[in-house]
């Protein structure tokens, strides 16, 4: 055996450090690319935002009374002069009150008088907002407007504050509002809860049973219960015994409650002894109670986004452009750029490379911008009908169409369309919403999943209440319209579109 030298040559695709990160900040959501720039403007001196020009002076708007500076005394004296020249010489005309009624700044006469509170619901009888007016009694009913801000726990609390309890009873109390959920539900057994405590301060179980009726005496009603049926049964206690029908809901909530929710009327009337007047009575008590007594008290966290492109009508055609307050304006740095140039020879690799990089992430978030607006302007093309006449017209389209269309890879388009969102007239959509399987019609055209959601939920919508339609039935009126659609199918997509079965449709 000897040693040889040989001479290969080989192709491989190596991704640079730019293209990874160009693809790395196409995938990214706008909320997510802000944070991105935010983080690479703190790491790399020579970028910066590009929020307008820096050196102009703000606008300023003089208070009255106060002497104005010399930029604005020199427009007032222009000013003056030109009404002199322009009026009669008479100095007092209509002009000159027309001057002061558009342009002269506002006295403190002109402001409005924010002492008086009466048009904010402290004074008027007209939408009370829960303590404003003198008449209303602050203490009658639990408003959820005036805890707004606080918590369920902390509403709770105070309430207990109140109470001349012994130390035990606070703790046990204080014990079960720890363990109680969102929603006001005691989210662990008593067995539970007891075990939490040392076995010094072991618990008895009559001691929690005390704690939780004192819980569940306080407001919201049905807060510390243990199931759905023992929530609603102790807003109905709380009720006067007069209240009508109230003995028939209280039956209906502690035996007979899943009998309700599958709106088996026919066996409620058998197990009440009582008419269809009764039942109807019960159900509609039932209904306005409060199945989450600890809901108002909870902030829904609402997930807010930022559409990157704005879609409008612009003379009879639907047209594509980026919402450019979703763009982040970056440049350079001009005071480190004008040092490393004129210190070119200097070895100061680290500038360089930051002010390498800095250029890349503005190209490269250019890039991204156009990509999108590129495949938003493709997605308005192909989906023109959806902005004229809604989601009933929407076209069947897949990924592959669109990149074909921009000979773009696959997996780019992917990217653009995912946590994307375009603003349109009739909402906010991600791009990904336009792309959808299809159906086949009898004609061999093919319909997409969103137009035949949109069907069903137009046919439910205009059914007879007391004759609705079943899943075999809507297949058949959309194969009346070439559509054929599977029983199965239509069933699936009644469920994406949180709709009930036909017995839970049905009127009672």
């Amino acid at each position: 055996m000897k040693q040889t030298l040989q001479l290969k040559l080989t192709q491989h695709l190596t991704l640079t450090p730019q293209l990874q990160q160009s693809i790395r900040l196409l995938q990214l959501s706008t909320l997510e690319l802000n944070a991105e720039v935010d983080r690479m403007l703190q790491e790399n001196p020579l970028l910066e935002r590009e929020d307008g020009d820096d050196d102009a002076p703000p606008a300023e708007f003089p208070l009255a009374g106060t002497a104005p500076g010399p930029a604005t005394s020199e427009r007032v004296t222009r000013d003056e002069g030109e009404r002199d020249n322009d009026g009669d010489g008479d100095g007092g005309g209509e002009g000159s009150e027309g001057m002061q009624g558009a342009d002269a700044a506002p006295t403190r006469d002109d402001l409005p008088d924010v002492t008086d509170f009466s048009d904010y619901g402290g004074g008027g009888t007209d939408g009370d907002w829960g303590g404003g007016s003198g008449s209303s009694n602050e203490d009658d009913d639990f408003s959820p407007q005036q805890i707004a801000t606080s918590s369920l726990r902390d509403h709770l609390m105070g309430q207990l504050a109140l109470l001349n309890l012994p130390l035990r009873d606070r703790q046990v109390v204080a014990a079960l509002i720890d363990a109680l959920d969102d929603d006001g539900y005691l989210a662990s057994s008593l067995e539970e809860i007891a075990d939490m405590f040392s076995e010094h301060d072991a618990l008895e179980p009559e001691e929690l049973t005390i704690g939780l009726k004192y819980l569940q005496s306080f407001e919201p009603a049905g807060v510390g219960a243990r199931n759905p049926a023992e929530c609603l049964g102790l807003q109905l206690k709380l009720l006067p015994a007069s209240t009508p029908f109230r003995a028939e809901a209280l039956k209906v909530v502690e035996g007979h409650l899943p009998l309700l929710a599958s709106r088996d009327f026919a066996k409620l009337k058998r197990v009440l002894h009582c008419d269809d007047a009764c039942v109807k009575g019960a159900r509609e008590l039932i209904r306005s109670l409060s199945p989450r007594p600890g809901a108002a008290f909870t902030k829904d966290e609402a997930n807010y986004v930022i559409p990157d492109v704005i879609v409008r009508k612009v003379r009879g055609q639907w047209t594509a452009s980026l919402n450019e307050a979703a763009m982040p304006k970056l440049r350079l740095n001009r005071i480190y750029a004008d040092i490393l140039t004129r210190n070119r020879e200097s070895s100061n690799q680290q500038l360089t490379a930051q002010l390498q990089e800095a250029k890349w992430l503005i190209r490269n978030v250019q890039q991204r911008f156009d990509t999108i607006l590129r495949v938003a302007k493709a997605i308005v093309e192909r989906q023109r009908r959806f902005f004229d006449h809604g989601e009933v017209a929407m076209r069947p389209m897949v990924l592959r169409e669109i990149a074909d269309m921009l000979t773009l890879h696959e997996s780019t388009i992917s990217r653009v369309t995912t946590q994307k969102y375009m603003l349109t007239p009739r909402g906010t959509f991600e791009l990904k919403y336009f792309f959808g399987s299809h159906v086949a019609t009898d004609s061999g055209g093919a319909a997409s999943a969103t137009a035949i959601r949109a069907l069903i939920k137009q046919l439910v919508g205009a059914e007879d209440p007391n004759s609705p339609l079943t899943d075999s039935r809507i297949a058949d009126v959309l194969g009346e319209q070439g559509i054929i659609v599977a029983r199965r199918t239509i069933a699936k997509y009644r469920e994406a579109l949180s709709i009930p079965p036909i017995n839970l449709r049905k009127a009672p």
